[in-house]
């Protein structure tokens, strides 16, 4: 009977509290969204990310359910059985509404939300619906309702642009507003019956104006760059112009300034794909932002005038909770305009009038700018010495979770590894600077993933084997195992300062390639990637436990008891095809590497050798950028960031991408005097002797002038 009572009770302050609760928890949800939303993009920390997704996903369903709650107040009687209260309470229903709308940094969680704006359209025209029917029922305050009026309308603009943004946002409409108008071309029917007349203007073809980019101008850089990266993104095709162009701008950058024009590049990208800057940022956005501020100032003035002369019966605690609200939305639309006069897209406008910044200041991070690590012989070193807890975890179904989280660390991403990635891919994209029409040879060079390296110091016929022939997943955790058997190895022999940091950087993009491979692996080329490891892991733990006693804890140790196994058998008579572990053949490997002997380095030496691994790693890393789609990249941006979506967009701007597509036989000189032919006899013009000069004049692209100092008008 006393547990009734209670539960009677409860259920009576709840009834007379749930709609409050439910308004208070969805403006909660919106201050988290506000201070989070943007954070993700520069922190891995998992906490946060689990903080935005929480509060994502509820923000649309607490408002949802709170507005269903305002409209059955009164029951079925309608107005006329309205209190006070009740009155009040319809007053939040644009507030609610205002929440549907979302803050201005963040609109998607995942890419996946923008594809279902359809969905968000559906909502807005079922909850604006509802809320004026909440609204309406308000009528008898007849001052409430003028008080309403504006937030209401700010709800609506708000909602709207949220869903205007994630369709704008979305994959097929983000293609479409890249391209351009369709285009028939000169009339074909036309031409024929004129092309024996003698008044025939030239066909004139339409040429993108070329902007006159600022060399100390970082945020122009970013923006003339970002508008060429956009078509990258869309996968769409970019031309011989748009290479030279963005190679002028980023080869002349030092390693520190590339990456961080890059860095910004992305932080555009972001903006597009997850908040509402593609909306905001418009002389429209700013306007309905401007309306929406006044709305929210208004509204909180007249009802605080309101409630000083006259209360109507409120009660305390609605009047509370409808200032908290009215207070809520002023600050945040307070925060959206800090937000939106110190953003980058701000910047830019006014440094077109003068204004704003000119350089660009270092401190200002728009992603991690650390990358992670995840080391195959610390995992099973620690599976080997402590089987009791991971057998445990095992039985509890945590195993594989606990083990990605607790073994991943981080690391900054230092400027001696910039500058090796950055000084690595120019060397690369200097190689087609000679041959810019031959998409062949770009395509060659985007195939090499550790062999051209071995390659150059003609080492390759000792250690293709790794990197010719296998699945890049092979050759990587071949490379990883070999790497750390190498630097433990040196560690212990020399324990020099300058190896050490040499080796380091060898060591870091190893373990970040193996992150990649174990918690990232759509970011890499198709394979069997996770079996492999797998396997490896398997094998690694069984010799761990089998020398448990020398070993303990140790990793150099572990490495050494490693190097010690004999690898004179094949190992392909040993596994064969039913085990796909290679923690033996990367033995192998960094057997080799520790007695490597160059041809013609006579010089060659431990510094040297690191050298060669950097490079190695580096070209590894360049692959599996350009081998991970767009798409894929752009989710890591609300995770911090990857390096890997850094170096593929430095890579595009130096050229090395397929999505330039220049076709070579259209001025390969075979088939210059058919053009020249072709062009004269059409439209009756002079020869010149520079027939690029006559192919500009006839596309109307020149001055008419040449630079064989001829008049080709």
């Amino acid at each position: 009977m006393v547990a009734k009572t209670f539960a009677d009770k409860l259920m009576h302050v709840w009834t007379g509290w749930e709609i409050r609760v439910l308004v208070l928890v969805s403006l909660l949800l919106q201050v988290i969204l506000v201070v989070f939303g943007s954070r993700r993009k520069l922190t891995t920390r998992i906490w946060i990310r689990i903080i935005v997704w929480a509060a994502y996903m509820s923000a649309d369903w607490v408002a949802t359910v709170a507005l269903g709650n305002l409209a059955t107040l009164g029951g079925y009687c309608g107005q006329k059985c309205l209190k006070p209260n009740d009155l009040l309470q319809s007053f939040w229903a644009p507030f609610l509404l205002l929440h549907l709308g979302g803050p201005d940094i963040i609109t998607a969680y995942a890419l996946e939300d923008n594809e279902l704006w359809l969905r968000h359209l559906l909502g807005l025209i079922v909850e604006v619906g509802v809320a004026f029917y909440v609204f309406s029922r308000s009528g008898g305050d007849t001052t409430l309702t003028f008080i309403a009026i504006p937030v209401f309308i700010a709800g609506i603009i708000k909602y709207g642009e949220r869903t205007w943004v994630l369709r704008s946002s979305s994959a097929k409409h983000f293609r479409s507003s890249l391209l351009s108008a369709p285009d028939a071309g000169p009339d074909y029917v036309e031409f024929v019956e004129n092309r024996d007349g003698n008044d025939r203007d030239p066909v004139a073809l339409t040429v993108l104006p070329h902007e006159d980019v600022k060399s100390n101008d970082y945020l122009h850089q970013a923006g003339y760059l970002f508008k060429r990266f956009k078509y990258l993104f869309a996968d769409l095709i970019l031309g011989y112009y748009e290479r030279t162009d963005c190679h002028s701008i980023i080869s002349n950058k030092s390693s520190e300034e590339a990456f961080q024009l890059v860095e910004v590049e992305l932080s555009f990208l972001y903006d597009l794909l997850y908040t509402k800057a593609n909306f905001v940022y418009s002389w429209f956005g700013i306007l309905l932002r401007v309306i929406s501020f006044l709305a929210s100032v208004s509204a909180l003035v007249t009802f605080s005038i309101l409630i000083f002369f006259k209360q109507n019966g409120y009660s305390t605690a609605d009047i509370t909770i409808t200032y908290i609200l009215l207070f809520g939305a002023v600050v945040l639309e307070v925060y959206a305009l800090v937000i939106l006069t110190y953003s980058d897209w701000t910047m830019l406008f006014l440094t077109r009038f003068g204004m704003g910044r000119s350089k660009q200041p270092t401190n200002v991070k728009r992603w991690a700018r650390i990358i992670s690590q995840y080391n195959i012989m610390d995992v099973c070193l620690r599976e080997a010495i402590t089987p009791r807890w991971i057998g445990f975890q095992k039985s509890l179904g945590i195993y594989e979770i606990s083990e990605k989280m607790m073994n991943v660390t981080w690391q900054g991403v230092v400027p001696e590894l910039k500058d090796l990635i950055f000084q690595q891919l120019k060397e690369k994209s200097k190689r087609i600077e000679d041959n810019l029409y031959d998409i062949n040879l770009c395509k060659t060079l985007l195939t090499h993933r550790g062999d051209h390296v071995l390659k150059e110091i003609k080492c390759d016929k000792h250690l293709e084997w790794s990197t010719v022939g296998v699945e890049f997943d092979h050759s990587l955790l071949l490379w990883h195992i070999a790497t750390e058997l190498c630097y433990y190895d040196d560690l212990t022999r020399f324990n020099h300062p300058s190896i050490t940091k040499s080796s380091k950087i060898s060591k870091c993009l190893s373990d970040y390639m193996l992150y990649l491979l174990v918690m990232c692996p759509n970011m890499l080329p198709k394979g069997i990637g996770e079996i492999r490891y797998r396997d490896t892991c398997e094998e690694a733990v069984r010799f761990f436990k089998r020398k448990k006693e020398v070993i303990k804890n140790h990793v150099d140790k572990a490495c050494y008891e490693l190097l010690r196994v004999k690898t004179e058998i094949s190992l392909e008579e040993v596994k064969g095809d039913r085990c796909k572990s290679v923690l033996f053949y990367g033995n192998r490997l960094g057997k080799q590497l520790q007695a490597l002997k160059p041809e013609d380095q006579s010089n060659w030496g431990c510094d040297e050798k690191w050298e060669m691994i950097n490079k190695v790693w580096v070209e590894l890393l360049a692959y599996a950028a350009v081998h991970c789609g767009w798409k894929e990249h752009a989710q890591q941006l609300r995770r911090g960031g990857e390096l890997l979506t850094h170096v593929c967009l430095l890579m595009a701007h130096l050229g090395l991408s397929d999505q330039y597509q220049i076709q070579k036989q259209f001025i390969h000189q075979p088939n210059r005097q058919f053009f020249e032919a072709l062009f004269l006899k059409a439209y009756k013009k002079p020869r010149s002797e520079c027939f690029l000069c006559s192919l500009r004049c006839l596309l109307c692209i020149s001055d008419r002038s040449c630079c064989c100092n001829k008049d080709l008008s």
